[in-house]
């Protein structure tokens, strides 16, 4: 009987040492296979990670170069603009002196009844002459007698005595400046005055 409760003590002894190495080897097994899903959620992560970035990336170069034709076309354009706006630039320089030429010549005509006539063309020629500059963006500097001297509208000519409160101011004005579009195209050509 002993024998016998050896024999089962020793069957019992097996069946749990199997049921433990079963158990054993079912948890290697979970183990594994935990690994290995844990593995692919990270090849999966990492795979949705590269893609996100890959995905910034090409937005942000879609951005950039976005606003860098944007950027261009802004910056064409304005250059177009003020291409037109100068293109006529030279042309208008040289008919300006013929401006002050209209302007002396009507001066010469003043008080001369014998030529009221040869007045009132010469008028007309040169007011029709005026506004065609005008349309094009000539416009007169306007400089009064008295204003502050202004090297960025001014160019002076010559200085001459004129007392303490004429001093770099303008005293008289020998030949008009001109703007074309807002810049400046004939400086206006001063007298000023200085202390003494």
């Amino acid at each position: 009987m002993q024998k016998e409760k050896v024999e089962e003590q020793d069957k019992d002894l097996k069946q749990d040492q199997a049921q433990e190495e079963n158990t054993n080897a079912q948890e290697e097994q979970l183990n594994t296979e935990a690994e290995n899903s844990s593995e692919e959620k990270d090849e999966e992560e990492s795979l949705e990670e590269k893609l996100q970035r890959e995905v910034a990336e090409a937005k942000d170069k879609y951005l950039r170069l976005y606003s860098e034709f944007e950027n261009f076309r802004r910056r064409t354009a304005k250059e177009k603009i003020d291409l037109i706006g100068s293109a006529n630039k030279g042309l208008v320089e040289e008919l300006v002196p013929i401006i002050d030429d209209f302007e002396r010549a009507l001066k010469s005509l003043d008080g001369k009844e014998e030529l009221a006539t040869a007045k009132e063309g010469t008028e007309l020629i040169y007011n029709k002459f005026k506004r065609v500059l005008e349309n094009k963006g000539l416009k007169k500097m306007e400089v009064e007698k008295g204003a502050d001297f202004d090297d960025d509208f001014h160019e002076a000519i010559t200085q001459i005595p004129a007392g303490d409160e004429m001093a770099g101011k303008v005293v008289d004005v020998v030949e008009n400046g001109y703007f074309l579009n807002e810049k400046v195209v004939r400086f206006a050509k001063v007298v000023t005055g200085a202390k003494g």
